[in-house]
């Protein structure tokens, strides 16, 4: 490819980036594949299902990233970019692959999920011992593996791009850090919150908003943003744009996740009818019916709600009364509220022509979607 192609445009802001970063991945894949095949070719399935779990995808934060290096002035062919949003998806699949075991989802993007694969092989080789404990130990290995991988490759954008130098790259690694502990961090608060939120009922809708963003909404657009910025050299009063922009949107984006998680169509987002509602999720729109639920309503949600066994009796039961309490219509109005909050951030940021608009086209993409 000419170095001096734009790697992405206002009017396309994925463009080329998705399919360089792909290629990244799967090159880099298979450098790994080579290594854990020299300590054995039964290391096999670990790389086959890290290629399976990287390839497609929306690549939201590399594409935030970007623009958060273009909207500061960066240079539109910077390969650099490239590297870093790399890292970004392999932390993604890192969290995934534990989010769906420590949740017991079967799907992710209409496939089995990660620990379910590893199930289905152990049965297939008729090995000995739990089939779901060893899935559940390979999915972990994974998980870690391509969090350890993400750190690797974030570090050879130091060496790969010619408009980004060794400071700019510690600055920006200072929040890809940040961003891993907190996700760690929310991770942890969401597993709480499931065990302990019909305990303590009162402040439970500020504590999903807590979850939301540590868990999801800094490291779905703030924390991606300021990376790219940092890259840039972008001087902290822009920085503090990002962050403003970025927590909006990002909260709103996972809100818009949440919505889908109950209400989305699975042939669109690849996870069986009310998947949030079996695991037991305490998102904000449970948190909302639940102060205005009626006694039967609230006994409804607490005998239900995280019921593995849910039928889709069960799942259209708890729809209703997350729409009878006007739950569903909160959780939008306060979504609208925010992508608000995040325009208007924008208007005031000193960005340029080129990231504004780009910016301005990501908010649709991540807060009308259907995926």
């Amino acid at each position: 490819m000419d170095s001096t192609v734009s790697l992405a445009t206002p009017d396309d802001p994925v463009g080329l980036l998705r399919a360089l970063i792909q290629q990244r991945l799967d090159g880099f894949v298979d450098e790994q594949r080579r290594m854990l095949a020299s300590a054995s070719p039964r290391t096999a399935p670990l790389a086959d299902a890290a290629a399976a779990f990287l390839s497609g995808g929306k690549h939201l934060r590399p594409t935030f990233c970007y623009w958060g290096w273009r909207a500061a002035g960066g240079d539109p062919a910077e390969r650099a970019l490239v590297d870093v949003g790399a890292a970004l998806e392999l932390f993604q699949a890192s969290a995934l692959v534990h989010d769906d075991l420590i949740d017991g989802s079967d799907t992710r993007r209409g496939r089995p999920a990660v620990h379910r694969r590893f199930a289905a092989l152990h049965r297939s080789a008729r090995w000995h011992g739990d089939a779901d404990a060893f899935g559940s130990a390979a999915a972990i290995l994974l998980g870690d593996l391509m969090l350890t991988w993400s750190a690797e490759v974030f570090e050879s954008a130091a060496s790969d791009g010619d408009g980004v130098d060794a400071a700019r790259v510690r600055r920006a690694r200072a929040v890809f850090d940040r961003m891993r502990t907190e996700v760690g961090g929310g991770q942890y608060l969401d597993v709480v919150e499931q065990v302990s939120g019909a305990m303590t009922p009162e402040g439970q809708a500020e504590r999903a908003r807590t979850v939301i963003r540590y868990k999801s909404a800094r490291y779905s657009v703030e924390h991606p943003l300021v990376m790219g910025g940092s890259l840039a050299g972008a001087p902290e009063p822009l920085l503090a744009s990002y962050r403003r922009f970025g927590s909006a949107l990002g909260e709103a984006f996972q809100l818009r996740d949440d919505i889908l998680g109950v209400f989305g169509d699975p042939d669109l987002t690849g996870k069986p009818t009310g998947d949030d509602l079996r695991e037991g999720k305490r998102t904000l729109l449970v948190a909302y019916a639940l102060e205005r639920a009626s006694t039967a309503q609230a006994e409804l949600v607490a005998t239900r709600l995280g019921d593995p066994t849910l039928d889709l009796d069960g799942v259209q039961a708890l729809r209703a009364i997350l729409v009878d309490t006007g739950a569903l219509a909160r959780v939008e109005t306060l979504l609208a509220e925010l992508v608000s909050d995040a325009r208007a951030a924008l208007d005031a940021a000193d960005v340029t022509d080129d990231g504004r608009k780009a910016l301005s086209h990501l908010v649709d993409l991540a807060t009308e979607r259907t995926a």
